[in-house]
């Protein structure tokens, strides 16, 4: 009856724990954690190891390719500004020859338009003198003849020398 008892509290309990089957249980743990071992280290480790060198590799490149692309960046960065200097500095020389050749075409202008306006202005000179003239001796002629015409209203008799020289006389003030 003991061992019925035995039996059955065995039988209830779980079949980790029976002492009995412990050696067996070590001998297949062991054998279980070297076949792990042994496929970790021979499989999983290395095919790990090699993604990892490759990954960091991968890594290693692409941070010396971003290093050198940023140096070329900088390198055209500054070639741009020295291009873009060069230019305002060209472009501030053609204005100022632009600047240059302008200010001449327009003292040349300016003195062609003065010389014009000295021709014009000495030929209306001239020509108010010829009229100043030719009006003073329209003038003489007109009060010689106004005072002949008065002379004759009045019913004198005038004559043409002594009615120049009243004329002249008073001309002259």
């Amino acid at each position: 009856m003991a061992t019925d008892a035995q039996s059955a509290g065995q039988s209830a309990g779980m079949p980790q724990l029976d002492l009995s089957t412990f050696p067996n249980q070590i001998f297949w743990l062991v054998v279980a954690l070297v076949a792990i071992y042994l496929l970790l280290t021979k499989i999983a480790l290395p095919r790990i190891g090699a993604v990892l060198a490759e990954r960091k590799g991968t890594i290693t490149n692409d941070l010396a390719a971003a290093e050198e692309l940023k140096l070329k960046a900088q390198q055209a960065e500054v070639a741009y500004n020295q291009a873009l200097a060069d230019a305002r500095t060209e472009a501030a020389k053609i204005v100022a020859a632009a600047r240059v050749e302008i200010q001449a075409e327009l003292d040349t202008a300016i003195a062609k338009a003065d010389a014009e306006i000295a021709a014009r202005a000495a030929e209306s000179e001239r020509r108010i003198g010829e009229i100043r003239a030719t009006a003073l001796d329209d003038v003489t002629e007109v009060a010689k003849d106004t005072a002949k015409e008065i002379v004759a209203a009045l019913g004198g008799q005038a004559d043409g020398r002594s009615v120049t020289a009243a004329v002249n006389a008073r001309l002259k003030g």
